[in-house]
């Protein structure tokens, strides 16, 4: 049974080679190197990035790792605590190249977790195993019973500081020791025993779940008995308890574990029993069940970290893209409001100069500026936010008087107890300071659009100046697009005439119109009551309507409501919009500001 050939407490007896090697040296014949093979540089590079790696698995840098052909002991690694040596079978990373594993490199042990977890296990030993067992009792039973305990008392030790290991030494208990049980097979109670303390004592360690193990449980339980069983399963327990350097009570626990199945501690350890019980053939088939449910686990648990990493790198993909327009968004806003700015024409650059759609300014009319006074109070209305009112308790007025919390004072009073009756109560409120309001307008001037030029003129003026008027933190811009980008209203600066401006151009550009207002006023960020007006019969090209659609999904899904204005008939709006049809275009201001007070009243800070 695969228990403890993998730990070498003596130095590795030397090989028929190295025997003809050494008498050879002493005859005055030249030191014998023997040839490299072909990948002899790879693995010694692999050797020593393991070797660098090692501390901080084991906490020790004493101890030097190679990559063998075969390790001295048979097992697929093997350390060496008084060589403070490591060895791992080059097998164990297979199907993979030399050339292609690179242990210096955190994360390429992904690559070869098999190989990976018996590095660990020995390095768990090279960290926890600290006792030896005395020379006159190695080959005994009390020996391997010790060396059997310390296998998953070691990979528990391992775990309390390496928790994130668990996946690593779980591939190679699959791996390594459960194939290996059931090639094998099991014939007494020693061996029934050997495969609870290697499969359930790993449960019991933390390695393996309690669903894996259960096959082995009950076909174990069948073979000992489950007050044998539960004699084991407090021996390993508390070996799981013992210090590093505790090799006494090491002894003692594999002493207690030799005197509960019957056998000699200081007798060799029990040979397999040539004619095997009637249920030792079943727990070869429940070792066969673990195995599978432990890969299907492992298959499971990989899809769904696969599936985490997966959303964790879309996360991040997400976040640069959207840290990257954040930035072009931000070079756009500057070159759309930027003082004295001409329109802006995204994509290559067009000879000539663009001609701005506004024609002129004019003064406001009394309409206008009664429209921008009785808007600014609906939206100071729309912003209130109810006090917040807290209860305090108290012995002294002033406040109401609770009559119960009285009636305790007076008992307790003449009881001479300690006063903690509260009597009077008393209600304070806290005054909430309302949200400001981002307002932008993007209005369509290409040619079918000029039937609105002047109504929405007159409706940005009046959103200008009413979120001027509602707070000093509020502001609203307006852009009016085509083909190009032109500033109509700036931010926070209420202008004090009308702009107009005319609807002759051709083409859409209200993705970028979208993206300077976005980046102006801070539409994607919470903290304020966001708004975005369009004003366009939505007549586009297929490949406009979608940029403006990828700006306007993430804007809603930041909480900025989104408003579709047409004046046409059998508009377009894009998804995602909330469309008002007008068959007036002088409704568009009310429209407007009822759309705004709407988004501010669903607003609170965060």
């Amino acid at each position: 049974m695969p228990a403890h050939a993998h730990v070498q407490h003596a130095p590795p007896a030397l090989t028929e080679a190295e025997w003809a090697h050494a008498r050879w040296e002493d005859d005055g014949g030249p030191i014998y190197e023997p040839p490299p093979g072909p990948q002899a540089g790879h693995w010694l590079r692999i050797a020593a990035a393991l070797t660098d790696r090692l501390p901080e698995l084991a906490d020790r840098e004493d101890v030097l790792v190679t990559c063998e052909q075969t390790t001295r002991s048979g097992a697929p690694a093997a350390f060496y605590p008084a060589l403070a040596r490591l060895e791992i079978d080059r097998a164990l990373f297979a199907p993979l190249r030399p050339h292609t594993i690179d242990p210096s490199q955190p994360g390429d042990e992904e690559n070869y977790p098999v190989a990976w977890g018996a590095f660990t296990h020995e390095a768990a030993h090279a960290a926890h195993s600290r006792w030896t067992t005395p020379p006159e009792l190695r080959g005994t039973a009390l020996d391997a019973a010790a060396q059997l305990l310390e296998e998953s008392r070691a990979e528990h030790a391992h775990l309390n500081r390496r928790p994130g290991d668990r996946r690593f030494l779980r591939s190679a208990a699959h791996t390594l020791i459960l194939a290996d049980c059931t090639a094998k097979g099991v014939s007494d109670r020693w061996q029934a025993a050997t495969v609870a303390a290697l499969i359930l004592a790993r449960r019991d360690a933390g390695i393996l779940d309690p669903d894996e193990t259960e096959p082995v449980h009950d076909s174990v339980t069948q073979i000992l008995g489950p007050d044998l069983l539960a004699t084991l399963t407090a021996i390993w327990t508390a070996a799981h308890t013992t210090g590093d350097t505790d090799g006494q009570a090491m002894l003692n626990h594999a002493e207690a574990w030799c005197q509960a199945l019957s056998a000699n501690p200081a007798a060799l350890e029990p040979a397999p029993d040539s004619q095997p019980g009637e249920h030792t053939g079943g727990l070869a088939t429940a070792i066969g069940a673990v195995l599978g449910r432990v890969r299907t686990n492992e298959a499971a648990q990989n899809a769904a970290q696969a599936r985490v990493d997966a959303a964790r790198a879309a996360r991040a993909e997400a976040r640069a893209a959207r840290a990257a327009w954040q930035r072009q968004a931000a070079r756009l806003a500057e070159k759309v409001f930027a003082p004295g700015s001409r329109p802006y024409t995204p994509g290559k650059a067009v000879p000539g100069r663009r001609r701005s759609p506004v024609s002129g300014t004019r003064p406001p009319t009394p309409a206008e500026k009664a429209a921008a006074g009785q808007l600014a109070r609906a939206l100071r209305a729309a912003a209130y936010r109810e006090r917040t009112p807290t209860v305090t308790a108290s012995a002294a007025p002033p406040g109401r008087l609770n009559m119960r919390q009285a009636l305790a004072r007076e008992a307790q009073l003449a009881a001479g107890a300690t006063l903690t009756a509260t009597p009077w109560t008393r209600t304070t409120y806290r005054p909430n300071a309302a949200p400001p309001l981002r307002v932008g307008i993007a209005v369509d001037v290409s040619g079918s659009m000029d039937i609105a030029a002047a109504p929405v003129a007159s409706a940005a003026w009046i959103m200008a100046q009413a979120t001027a008027l509602t707070d000093p933190d509020s502001r609203s811009a307006t852009v009016a697009y085509d083909r190009s980008v032109t500033a109509i209203t700036t931010p926070g600066r209420a202008p004090a005439r009308v702009t107009q401006f005319d609807a002759r151009g051709g083409g859409h550009s209200l993705a970028e119109a979208i993206d300077a207002l976005t980046s102006a006023l801070g539409l994607d960020r919470p903290g304020a009551g966001r708004l975005l007006v369009i004003a366009s019969d939505g007549y586009y090209r297929p490949d406009e309507a979608a940029r403006a659609s990828q700006r306007i999904t993430p804007l809603r899904a930041d909480g900025c409501a989104v408003l579709w204005l047409a004046f046409a008939p059998d508009p377009h709006p894009l998804p995602g919009t909330a469309l008002l049809e007008l068959a007036d275009p002088a409704q568009a201001a009310t429209a407007i500001g009822q759309a705004a007070i709407a988004a501010l009243a669903t607003t609170n800070r965060p």
